[in-house]
């Protein structure tokens, strides 16, 4: 498998585009009802209302690329968040693995599969981008190449959501796991996934190597929100 070095600390399953199918959709639609229950929605809207409220955007219509998508509920999720602020935001995924493109795609997302190294998009050929949950699966320096990549991508901003490390967290998500009944390698993994992730100060850190100077917010559910915009615009 090739591609952006992943993190020292361990390997998930979804980390392997060759995962089984039946595992990957077990998890990552397991994925999905965390992010519902337990913030990852919510900061990643808090994301683009932070790009929004940043100042004026060229159009009514943005593109969002959401890159490492998933089963693409959190790109669903900011359309209507999109539509209240006036804008019509409308989704592309990308994942590697065809699993995750064919839940995106049935829940009437276009989806792309593709690894990070082979993204089909060129520079400055989408509005925003997405990154949620993403970047703590590789280095710190794949990280921070792959942040100062997006920001590439992007003609107005990126939003960058991950899970803020914490014992607590890790603590949190393998009790939920227990109580919502999520397979057993979700729970293994959402732990993992705590393990690997950033402070509020660690992901500053790695988006200031990509030359980005951003405010990082802390939000609800242990979670870690970096928003900016590539356009000139600051909030």
């Amino acid at each position: 498998m090739t591609g952006p070095p992943l993190s020292p600390l361990g390997v998930e399953a979804l980390d392997d585009p060759r995962c089984p199918d039946d595992l990957a959709r077990a998890t990552l639609l397991d994925i999905g009802r965390v992010n519902r229950l337990f913030g990852g929605r919510a900061a990643a809207a808090f994301g683009l209302g932070r790009l929004l409220e940043a100042g004026p955007v060229r159009s009514a219509r943005l593109t969002l690329l959401d890159i490492g998508a998933g089963a693409g509920d959190v790109a669903a999720a900011l359309v209507p968040v999109a539509a209240a602020r006036g804008v019509r935001l409308v989704p592309l995924t990308v994942d590697a693995h065809r699993v995750a493109a064919a839940l995106c795609r049935d829940a009437g997302l276009a989806a792309v599969v593709a690894s990070v190294a082979a993204v089909p998009f060129r520079e400055r050929s989408v509005d925003i981008v997405l990154a949620s949950q993403f970047l703590h699966h590789f280095s710190r320096d794949a990280a921070a190449a792959l942040a100062g990549a997006f920001a590439r991508l992007a003609r107005v901003g990126v939003i960058v959501s991950e899970p803020r490390r914490s014992t607590v967290a890790a603590a949190g998500i393998w009790a939920a796991s227990l109580a919502l009944a999520l397979h057993s390698v979700t729970r293994r993994d959402g732990v993992l996934s705590v393990r690997r992730s950033f402070t509020a100060a660690e992901l500053g850190q790695v988006l200031a190597r990509a030359g980005i100077r951003t405010p990082v917010w802390r939000r609800p559910g242990f979670r870690v929100v970096a928003a900016w915009r590539t356009d000139g615009a600051h909030g």
